[in-house]
């Protein structure tokens, strides 16, 4: 399917691994040009040789750490014509309210939940001016069902659904779109490093992680490119009555009991 977004161009945070690369290799599937953020450049050198092996769109790169707000006003400043914003950048680390210390908790704050309002604030402002442009913000799964062991990140996603959804209710008025993408557990070179050190705590054996996978639906996680091909759509005319509601793609486990 032709999504028509051809020529038009993305800037994805987060876009060095997992699902903010998937994003960046659908999008230039399609002949997205591509503005690719991350904090280490040399990761953005290798997904930027990656895509531009595989398809003719222009890519640049910034290596900028986004819970400075002065990188996302450097950001915008140097890219205020974009169509597509995609907020990916942002891990929470895991833990209970006694684990996660203020300080952990506000530094991944000021990086996942103010990043993307940030971001948001001045990419919105400027793609306002225009009359056009889509925002997809990926949030998390823990934002609908809550963890009291992933606390800060059950918190943080789900103010981020609140801040999608109040954004984007009104986005149209402005000729706009905000939505957002709850992903489930997905495939991610994060994921898979958290699962192997569960399987050597519980099974005495690091490369026996994917029998840990059994319980989630479909007894596997998703793939980085099945959010992909979703930000892929979002992004384009198609879904253009698609604005300030949240898409959940985690093969149905919010409505299931415990999975690990």
């Amino acid at each position: 399917m032709d999504l028509n977004l051809r020529g038009r161009t993305a800037l994805i945070t987060g876009a060095s691994k997992g699902i903010g690369l998937s994003s960046a290799e659908c999008l230039a599937a399609e002949g997205v040009n591509l503005i690719l953020v991350s904090r280490t450049q040399a990761d953005l050198d290798t997904a930027c040789a990656r895509i531009g092996d595989r398809h003719n769109v222009t890519i640049e790169t910034h290596a900028y750490d986004l819970s400075d707000s002065r990188n996302v006003g450097c950001l915008a400043d140097a890219h205020p014509d974009i169509d597509i914003l995609v907020n990916n950048a942002g891990a929470i680390p895991g833990g209970d309210l006694w684990q996660i210390t203020e300080d952990r908790w506000r530094e991944a704050w000021d990086l996942k939940v103010f990043g993307y309002i940030n971001m948001c604030r001045r990419f919105y402002a400027a793609m306002k001016d225009r009359g056009r442009g889509v925002i997809i913000n990926i949030l998390g799964m823990a934002g609908e069902k809550m963890d009291r062991g992933y606390i800060a990140g059950s918190s943080g996603n789900a103010s981020l659904m609140a801040f999608t959804r109040a954004l984007g209710g009104s986005a149209g008025d402005d000729g706009l779109r905000v939505v957002g993408i709850n992903p489930g557990a997905i495939a991610t070179d994060r994921l898979v490093t958290i699962m192997r050190t569960r399987a050597t705590e519980r099974l005495g054996d690091e490369n026996r992680w994917e029998e840990l996978m059994q319980p989630l639906p479909m007894g596997r996680a998703g793939k980085p490119e099945e959010i992909g091909h979703m930000v892929a759509f979002l992004a384009s005319d198609l879904s253009a009555y698609t604005t300030g509601t949240i898409i959940t793609i985690d093969g149905g486990a919010a409505n299931r009991g415990p999975m690990f």
